[in-house]
């Protein structure tokens, strides 16, 4: 399948653009990219009039099936928000729902331009199935607690249940489906059983995604009881050994970012959510400057409400802003690779989150002729601070097509909604 899209503004990794040119998608890649249409026979010539075509977006820390809590614990903190409402209703969870509510969040993030994510959930293989039939690319981890101090790897269930989803779907639905390893943070996992998970992502050679410094009360506690910041007990217990995206980051030293930057730790950026439980905010600029590869993500649902990343970019820039006082320290071209091509890396997927020949063809167009978007002086520019997500017009993984002009190629949107709508009325009745 050959598919060119013709006089287009192309904006890359970097936050470069440039008008006019021609994008040759060749089955999953991108083959060529060209100042001047090139000769030959197309299946199909997209035309990019008012378009910018972009590497599609990555969502680096979610818990997918959470959109069946969508709006259901609100206004609480983080502590509150877990305790009475999220873990009560967690400990309710089927796997019928889960496939569900991830169907609705696959539908959700392919509108909004994200060609994959990083979950840490339960029922994993509902998720995965969910991935599978949609099309989109995600890394899986089980998320692991433990609170016996005597736990093994042989007797730890979360455990074993981690390392057979590794054997049976590791690299699955043609490479679109990675396994990570997870703990879900210091608070809710004993140092022994943060060590053998580390241990077998090492062995292995997967990644980790774990919860970090979300809130300054488990900061601050996790130095209480272990005479180190939650950073400082992750890498002493091998976590950071491995490529590890550690989520929030909200309340790190100038020590742990740091260690960070020196380790290439993936900070992943979740400002709508942190803002909503009250967190508190990350530290970006100093995180940027550091050298630390800073990623974005929405969290779950339950704690953002939505799935989308460009939300997150205009965000993320207008916090950076306001907190630090400096407006002129990042420009708008720093956010797109936080949004693309580090997402990429932290997903360990090389020749992803790229505009570039050879580079899978995992794309994300947009209108710019909406009228949000008029003047666009600056792609970069209009795509952090005016562009919305109804203005993606086509998202495409592995140069496959599974949105395009408000249809979906790959699901039944009406029936994921009623179905979606049928088990949260089965689940809180």
């Amino acid at each position: 399948m050959k598919t060119l899209f013709c006089d287009i503004t192309t904006l890359n990794e970097n936050g470069d653009a440039h008008a006019h040119r021609y994008v040759l998608v060749e089955d999953s890649h991108i083959t060529g990219i060209f100042d001047a249409r090139p000769a030959g026979r197309f299946d199909r010539e997209i035309m990019g009039k008012g378009r910018l075509l972009m590497p599609g977006f990555y969502n680096c820390h979610a818990h997918t099936a959470m959109t069946l809590f969508r709006g259901y614990g609100e206004d609480l903190p983080l502590s509150d928000w877990l305790n009475t409402r999220i873990f009560p209703a967690e400990d309710r969870l089927t796997s019928e729902a889960v496939y569900h509510a991830s169907m609705l969040a696959a539908a959700e993030m392919i509108r909004a331009g994200i060609v994959s994510f990083s979950d840490m959930y339960f029922f994993c293989e509902d998720t995965i199935r969910a991935v599978a039939e949609t099309g989109l690319k995600a890394n899986i981890a089980r998320c692991i607690t433990c609170f016996n101090p005597d736990e093994t790897p042989e007797t730890d269930i979360r455990f074993k249940e981690a390392m057979a989803l590794y054997g049976q779907y590791h690299n699955f639905a043609d490479g679109r489906i990675k396994m990570d390893m997870s703990v879900h943070a210091e608070y809710t996992t004993q140092p022994n059983a943060i060590r053998y998970v580390a241990e077998a992502a090492r062995d292995l050679g997967l990644h980790m995604h774990v919860h970090m410094s979300e809130t300054e009360a488990e900061h601050n506690e996790c130095i209480a009881r272990h005479g180190k910041t939650p950073a400082q007990h992750f890498c002493d217990l091998g976590v950071f050994d491995v490529p590890t995206v550690a989520a929030h980051c909200v309340w790190v030293s100038d020590d742990d970012i740091a260690l960070m930057a020196e380790r290439g730790v993936f900070a992943a950026h979740n400002p709508t959510s942190n803002l909503k439980l009250g967190s508190g905010v990350m530290p970006l600029w100093k995180m940027h400057r550091a050298g630390v590869p800073v990623v974005l993500g929405t969290d779950g649902v339950a704690s953002n409400n939505r799935l989308d990343v460009l939300r997150e970019m205009n965000m993320a820039a207008l916090l950076q802003k306001g907190t630090d006082r400096v407006c002129d320290a990042m420009r708008a071209s720093d956010f797109v690779p936080f949004a693309t091509v580090n997402g990429a890396r932290a997903q360990g997927r090389e020749d992803c989150g790229r505009l570039r020949c050879g580079a899978r063809a995992d794309l994300v167009m947009l209108d710019m002729d909406a009228v949000n978007n008029i003047p666009c002086y600056a792609p970069a520019t209009a795509l952090v601070h005016s562009a919305v997500s109804s203005d993606v017009v086509m998202t495409m993984v592995d140069g496959r097509i599974l949105y395009e002009n408000g249809q979906f190629t790959t699901l039944d949107i009406e029936g994921v909604k009623h179905r979606m709508r049928e088990t949260v009325k089965h689940y809180f009745d």
